[in-house]
């Protein structure tokens, strides 16, 4: 879409007109984009919090209900809990022929009602709320957390493998991900918001905010972190966990460990050989998970069917190896105590991380909707418990009880394949009340992480900040955040009424030649964009009438105060190729594509320059045109002759903008930027203006890096490509701008 939408429809309302709410709601989003850093994210990060705690217990509790009724109930057995949820021990089921028929009906019935009301609500949660920080944090729709809690009690509750942190994650990060759109918030406060959300609901449902909130800047790359997201997932953490624990108590899952601790420096070889084998499980969870994905896809079946024949499969493992079924931290919890773990047949010991692993892979990427962070603890806790037995009756110094090994195996499984060593740490000490066992446990991450090296089980992850569309331009290009985009929009050329027809907006994008165009409701407020593509195949079915039924609200959206760097992500990433901005009313105040990012781009240079001529005291920063005729007219940079201590910074051609280099040749009608020593004023322009443009320059000389006595900030820049004032200087131009 290039320079926009005609006609608006329907005519923006006035400012200050509307209702009460609607003029609160205005002043609430213009405070939050202008207060300060702190108290921002302390009101948001609360509010994100709340929700993140209300969230876990709603589906702490769905969860439960759901794995009484369908799996103990219609089994006959029983499913073993930590010390913090009730500390049951498990029973076998009296009708075990029906285990594998109840997971595969609760897979089933998930994948239809995925599949019918949110595909994106299918697998784990936590990756797409990963994929979502990093590409469009504004687009998670608000179903999506109420699917995710009914599906995921459906699979998990029914005895499919997966944990409760991802939907818990995806649960609150959509909620941050809405407010974000509520409150028009800029591309990074929003990323910062799904962000936090995934903190807190991770936080909650685990009872570790510490470790909760650690994760949320953690767990979006693999060798790096978002620095920017620990105060508010810190805020939302606590919060979460505080409403979170007033429900569902604060006991930590495992309940409190405080006396496990290294007791002789010989056991922590043993830990150092725990953390390779750890090592060795996660990088076997990734490649089984993945692998299994990708047969999974050449499975002709309809997609919604694909979790019932996994959950035969699944039913099937658990009924060869107790322990599999649900979430598994039940299971966790019995192979810490020394009794019961010498009780169980030494093949189940071991086959228990395999079997949880392959369990894992067939429920979460056969459509199924759990979380794989809870599994990927079960399963170094599980390898834990079985290096432990193996080793304990043959190796003098091994600790007395294997708690130890259990809870370090959790730590450095999944805190190196998740590249989270910090926060899965924290949170397996808070998740067993337990401090003691960090040094052994940072020791074993480390051995870990080397063998895991770059594999990931998160395919969202990225490597570090600078790959993130959050932070590539504006690393890559810091002068263009300096520049609003309000300054780079075009106008609307056509804005669509929700109540319009299907028809006539289909004939007014044709008229128009427009692709697409904003959805704005009868007070103006957007509601979303369309393309012309999905109104035609709408008119074509004649199932919708009016426009507003197919706007999608999820579309990227800025603010007028979204500097062009952002612009410029929202832009690339947009599926449209241009993107609404709209004011602090949620009112279209005009639209931004890839041709108006240029004149974006070429005033943040300008602005850039003029800062770096200001940061000089000696130096002044001008920008003249090459005159027809002049010394510079035709010549490559290097043959200028230009005197010493001046540089020859940009040229701008026509809509060209670049930087000077010496193969650069000039010619008239260049507008070059020059940075040069207060002193060679005169010099430098009779280079590129010749002795008429010297005679104009030397009558308004101004003093290097500030306004000259004549200046009265009515010189302006001359757009690239047109005649500008020979000489004119920038350092001394707009000496209050920005």
């Amino acid at each position: 879409m290039s320079r926009h939408d005609s006609r608006p429809t329907p005519a923006p309302a006035t400012v200050g007109s509307g209702t009460r709410r609607d003029r609160w709601a205005r002043a609430l989003r213009t405070e939050m984009r202008s207060t300060s850093y702190l108290r921002r994210w302390l009101v948001l990060g609360a509010a994100i919090g709340l929700v993140a705690g209300l969230g876990a217990i709603v589906f702490y509790e769905a969860l439960r209900l759901g794995t009484h009724f369908l799996l103990e109930s219609a089994s006959g057995g029983r499913v073993a809990t930590p010390v913090g949820e009730g500390g049951r021990l498990a029973t076998s089921p009296t009708r075990p022929w029906l285990v594998p028929l109840i997971v595969a009906a609760g897979g089933l019935a998930s994948g239809i009602i995925v599949f019918t009301f949110a595909p994106e609500a299918e697998g784990h949660g936590t990756d797409a709320a990963i994929h979502a920080v990093h590409n469009n944090p504004k687009g998670l729709r608000a179903r999506v957390a109420a699917v995710k809690i009914i599906a995921s009690a459906l699979t998990i509750g029914s005895g499919g493998s997966g944990g409760r942190e991802g939907p818990t994650a995806q649960i609150s990060a959509t909620f941050g991900s809405v407010l974000a759109r509520r409150l028009n918030l800029s591309p990074s406060d929003a990323r910062l918001a799904v962000a936090t959300g995934m903190a807190a609901g991770i936080a909650s449902i685990f009872r570790a905010p510490l470790g909760g909130a650690l994760l949320g800047a953690e767990l979006l790359y693999r060798d790096d972190i978002e620095v920017e997201a620990l105060v508010p997932s810190l805020v939302a953490s606590i919060v979460g966990f505080t409403v979170f624990g007033s429900v569902e108590g604060f006991t930590p899952i495992f309940g409190f460990h405080t006396g496990a601790a290294v007791t002789s420096p010989a056991q922590l070889v043993w830990f150092l050989v725990l953390g390779l084998v750890a090592g060795l499980f996660g990088r076997l969870y990734s490649s089984t998970f993945y692998g299994a994905m990708a047969r999974f896809k050449k499975v002709r079946l309809p997609a919604a069917a694909r979790p019932a024949l996994a959950g035969i499969g699944v039913g099937v493992i658990g009924l060869a190896v107790p322990g599999v079924l649900g979430t598994g931290y039940g299971e966790v919890q019995q192979v810490m105590s020394r009794t019961t773990l010498m009780g169980i047949p030494l093949w189940v010991v071991l086959a228990l991380p395999f079997a949880k692993i392959l369990a894992t892979s067939l429920s979460i990427v056969s459509v199924g909707s759990g979380g794989i962070f809870g599994p990927g603890m079960v399963i170094g806790g599980a390898a834990g418990a079985a290096l432990w037995r193996v080793l304990e009756p043959v190796v003098p110094g091994i600790p007395h009880a294997p708690l130890a090994f259990v809870v370090v195996g959790m730590a450095s499984c999944f805190g190196a394949i998740a590249h989270a060593p910090l926060a899965v740490m924290l949170m397996v000490a808070e998740m067993t009340g337990s401090l003691g066992l960090l040094p052994p446990a940072m020791l074993a991450i480390a051995a870990a992480t080397l063998v895991v090296g770059n594999r990931t089980i998160y395919s969202s992850q990225l490597a570090r900040r600078s790959d993130s569309p959050a932070h590539r331009l504006s690393s890559g290009l810091p002068a263009s955040a300096s520049v609003p985009v309000g300054r780079a929009m075009a106008d609307p050329r056509v804005l669509l009424s929700a109540q319009e027809s299907i028809e006539e907006a289909v004939t007014r994008l044709a008229a128009a030649g427009l692709h697409g165009a904003p959805v704005v409701n009868e007070s103006g407020v957007f509601l979303g964009v369309v393309d012309i593509d999905g109104l035609e195949r709408a008119l074509s079915a004649g199932s919708v009438k009016r426009v507003g039924a197919l706007a999608d609200g999820t579309a990227p959206a800025l603010p007028m105060s979204a500097g062009i760097d952002a612009a410029m992500d929202a832009v690339v990433t947009s599926p449209h190729g241009w993107v609404p901005v709209l004011d602090d009313d949620l009112r279209v105040a005009g639209i931004v594509a890839v041709s108006d990012l240029l004149h974006g781009y070429r005033a943040a240079m300008r602005d850039s320059v003029r800062r770096l001529g200001r940061s000089s005291s000696r130096g002044a920063v001008r920008e003249m045109v090459v005159e027809q005729g002049s010394s510079a007219d035709g010549v490559h940079v290097r043959d200028l002759g230009l005197p010493h201590g001046v540089a020859l910074l940009s040229v701008a051609r026509g809509e060209d903008l670049t930087f000077a280099t010496a193969d650069t040749e000039l010619r008239h009608g260049d507008v070059v930027t020059v940075l040069s020593h207060a002193g060679r004023t005169d010099e430098v322009v009779e280079v590129f203006a010749g002795s008429q443009g010297a005679h104009r320059a030397g009558t308004d000389r101004t003093a290097a890096g500030g306004p000259g006595p004549a200046d009265d900030g009515a010189g302006q820049d001359a757009p690239a490509g047109q005649d500008a004032p020979a000489g004119q200087d920038l350092a001394s131009a707009h000496p209050e701008e920005h």
